[in-house]
């Protein structure tokens, strides 16, 4: 195990960047958690109700958009992944572009029923 120069100091408890990095990603559904639970034990009429009802829907929507922004880079990886595969066909690379699915399929000869094993992107 090589750690770098920042990595050895104790402030950094011998963590990569990626691992600090990816702290501000985690406690947004903690924050979700900790709102949550909250609410459950916040009487109804108490007065900083309605700001923990609004914190949460804040912290819930920024959530739901940091998680469909993750899927999408994860979309996009995948893709690019094919566009190695395929040697670099250029006109898969386009942001309108998603792979579905992918896998072996066999075709089947419509003229004498033989089976022909292929590897289908959709």
């Amino acid at each position: 195990l090589v750690f770098s120069p920042l990595q050895k100091q104790e402030v950094c408890g011998n963590l990569t960047l990626q691992h600090h990095m990816l702290e501000p990603v985690q406690r947004i559904p903690r924050y979700e958690l900790l709102l949550k639970d909250y609410l459950k034990k916040l009487p109804e009429e108490s007065p900083d109700r309605k700001d923990a009802e609004k914190s949460l829907e804040l912290i819930s929507t920024a959530a739901n958009h940091s998680n469909a922004a993750i899927r999408k880079m994860e979309k996009m990886h995948k893709l690019l992944e094919v566009y190695e595969r395929l040697g670099g066909e250029e006109d898969i690379v386009n942001p309108a572009n998603e792979l579905i699915k992918e896998g072996h399929i066999q075709k089947l000869s419509a003229k004498n029923g033989t089976a022909q094993d292929r590897y289908l992107f959709l």
